[in-house]
């Protein structure tokens, strides 16, 4: 038996899988609760020095909002952390070059979603499971600059593909050069894309993910939204990820997709002889998601603009329901064959963390495997038009959605108190900053009024 150190281990994965790039140079990146991939550019040496003796990074990542303020008054002191091996993958802008995911380690590592999404897949596993999942992403391209977008104040931006619509030909005719570039940047990166089609407005695509096995899912998930935007303004554009652009345009959509299998390869959630095909393992998994899934939200809706998507009429889920193959349901069970069932969530939006997304997915239906948890009848009603039980009933905003997470004995059982809390508390501080801002809205609709 071996006695090479652990971490020693870890510094031979890297090297070999960092000489197998060729690497000179490597992005270090430690991805922060909103789902940024927080960049450094090191040489290959200085990578594998902190592949070996850890990665010191600075804490401020869980202490400042969104806009980069902080809401702490703290010495902002570096804390532990580690390089990933495994999720070494090419740079997709540079000739020699590697791209790493790092993240905390040790009890300040309680606080991150990828640590979170990590034990919960681990979680999984002891339960005889391995965890397949997929992300799909709608997202709008505009032909502009983030220095055109301040000089316009976001307002009166410019659209590109003005005249785009839903799976249109002409838009793919006339831009496959571009499209075709996305689909290369992500290749190299070493996601796999099963499509990029447009979507309903101008300028939106779509791009589902091929589903992969584990962590790679997630991390496939949060790299694309970040090199997508980075291809993106390499070519002069602007790809947006907000939930709701605007009351005229739909809302862009993160749904996520989940299977288990068990230890033999076989499909998990599928029971031919059963109705619908769903075996045991997958309605139990259903009965945990729908039961948690109102006091779980804020997981996957983070953002007080996801609210603006989770509203009547904008074809979105409002409630906690499910439903076979029915598109209105907050979980839509797809069963065409028993290899590839099943669940659709589809509640998370464009903007969502896909650490968070998955973590709630899979931190609610383990708890209802785990607990038997029958899930209600499911239905093919349109969903949209029905009066949910006041239990389904999804909280409004974002501010209610942090107290339902603050409050829930599941989720603490579920992530940990330390997650929970501090995760709460980045919220409410997004929150009340919405609370104190007036919106060109109400100027218009009440100054001179009331």
């Amino acid at each position: 038996m071996s006695t090479m150190p652990e971490n020693a281990y870890a510094e031979a994965d890297l090297a070999s899988r960092l000489a197998a790039i060729g690497a000179r140079t490597v992005h270090v990146g430690v991805v922060d609760p909103e789902g940024e991939f927080r960049d450094k550019q090191v040489s290959a040496d200085k990578a594998l020095k902190l592949g070996a003796k850890g990665y010191p990074f600075c804490e401020v990542l869980y202490f400042w909002d969104i806009a980069e303020a902080t809401f702490r008054d703290a010495a902002f002191v570096d804390r532990p952390a580690a390089l990933m091996p495994e999720t070494v993958r090419r740079y997709p802008f540079a000739d020699d070059a590697a791209v790493v995911i790092a993240d905390f380690t040790g009890d300040f590592g309680r606080r991150s979603p990828r640590n979170l999404c990590a034990r919960l897949i681990a979680e999984a596993a002891d339960l005889g499971f391995d965890v397949l999942s997929a992300f799909e992403f709608e997202f709008f391209l505009f032909a502009e600059t983030a220095e055109t977008m301040r000089a316009k104040n976001w307002r009166d931006l410019s659209f590109f593909a003005q005249g785009n619509r839903t799976y249109s030909l002409q838009t793919a005719a006339l831009h496959g050069g571009l499209i075709d570039g996305l689909v290369s940047t992500m290749d190299t990166l070493g996601i796999a894309l099963d499509a990029v089609h447009t979507e309903l407005g101008p300028g939106c695509l779509e791009a589902p993910l091929t589903y992969a096995v584990g962590m790679k899912a997630p991390d496939d998930a949060v790299l694309f939204k970040n090199f997508a935007r980075a291809y993106f303004a390499r070519q002069g554009l602007t790809a947006g990820f907000m939930s709701k652009l605007s009351p005229s345009l739909s809302g862009q959509s993160g749904h996520l997709h989940v299977s288990l299998r068990d230890r033999a390869g076989n499909p998990a959630f599928a029971d031919p002889a059963a109705p619908d095909g769903l075996g045991r393992t997958a309605r139990h998994f259903v009965g945990g998601l729908v039961k948690l899934m109102p006091e779980l939200l804020v997981l996957c809706a983070s953002t007080v603009n996801a609210y603006k998507r989770l509203v009547p009429g904008a074809w979105a889920p409002t409630a906690a329901n499910w439903g076979v193959q029915n598109r209105t349901a907050a979980v839509r069970v797809i069963n065409d064959e028993p290899a590839a069932t099943r669940v659709e969530f589809r509640v998370p939006s464009a903007d969502t963390n896909p650490y968070l997304a998955l973590a709630l997915c899979l931190g609610a239906g383990l708890h209802g495997i785990r607990n038997e948890i029958e899930p209600p009848p499911g239905s093919a009603e349109n969903f949209y038009a029905a009066t949910p039980a006041p239990e389904a009933v999804f909280p409004r905003d974002l501010g209610a959605a942090a107290d339902r997470l603050a409050a829930s004995a599941a989720a603490r059982a579920i992530f940990g108190a330390d997650f929970v809390d501090g995760y709460v508390e980045g919220r409410r501080v997004e929150y009340d900053a919405y609370q104190r801002h007036v919106s060109e809205w109400e100027l218009r609709r009440y100054l001179g009024i009331v």
